[in-house]
């Protein structure tokens, strides 16, 4: 067992084929490499980073109420479920925790159906358009957060 705080890392629906997906926006690394990133990040800040994907939109939800008891932070990618979940708001806004809403890219300049974002009005900050990076930051910034 450790000592260490843990966050939650949340992927969205069709960030498990990244590197094979519309590269122009989204960057050639895999979420393998955003895990590896992830996890580099959390240990220079002692933390211990609990990484997922899915799909399901109920998913997200469920893993984001384990947050109620079980974690110290969220960083959450919510992928095309920011512009549509009403579910995902209601589940961050739920939390007492940390939340940091990560984007690969830039969603306020790209199709206008993306500028609408549900779960950055419930999230602690939001970071998009930073690539890979934007999930070092992200779990940089909730290390300051809970530290």
């Amino acid at each position: 067992m450790t000592d260490q705080a843990r966050i939650l890392v949340l992927n969205g629906p069709n960030l498990d084929i990244l590197g094979r997906r519309d590269p122009e926006q989204y960057g050639t690394v895999t979420l393998a490499e955003l895990e590896a990133i992830v996890h580099t990040e959390a240990a220079v800040h002692e933390l211990d980073a609990d990484f997922r994907q899915t799909n399901r939109e109920g998913e997200l939800v469920e893993w984001l109420h384990e947050a109620l008891d079980d974690f110290a932070a969220v960083v959450i990618n919510p992928a095309a479920y920011a512009h549509t979940s009403v579910a995902l708001h209601d589940a961050v806004e739920a939390l007492s925790v940390p939340v940091v809403e990560v984007h690969l890219s830039n969603t306020w300049k790209r199709e206008p159906f993306r500028h609408v974002d549900h779960v950055a009005t419930a999230a602690t900050a939001v970071i998009a358009g930073a690539g890979a990076d934007g999930y070092r930051l992200a779990v940089a910034h909730v290390a300051s957060l809970i530290a």
